[in-house]
């Protein structure tokens, strides 16, 4: 089964202290659910139509995984913290 990835990218902070809060109850329930942190940050370089925003990219062991996190009761209270305080583009992606 091929792995999948959860990929965000932030296109904009509106409140960072609603980021702060999500980031502190988001971490713990994508890593209790399996999810391993590969890169959180802003590009080194972007291209084409590349954007220089944060992104956050996670490796789930599949992409049933990566939506089992995203709907859990954790990850739903880290979004409720959030309460668009970003604007941001989040994708699952299975693995090749």
């Amino acid at each position: 089964m091929p792995k999948a990835y959860w990929i965000s990218c932030y296109r904009e902070v509106k409140d960072p202290a609603k980021l702060a809060a999500y980031a502190k109850l988001a971490a713990p329930a994508i890593e209790g659910g399996g999810g391993r942190f590969l890169a959180r940050s802003v590009p080194a370089g972007v291209f084409e139509a590349g954007q220089l925003e944060r992104t956050v990219l996670i490796e789930f062991d599949s992409v049933e995984q990566a939506f089992a996190v995203h709907a859990s009761a954790g990850y739903q209270a880290a979004l409720a913290a959030l309460d668009g305080g970003v604007v941001r583009d989040l994708r699952i992606v299975p693995g090749v």
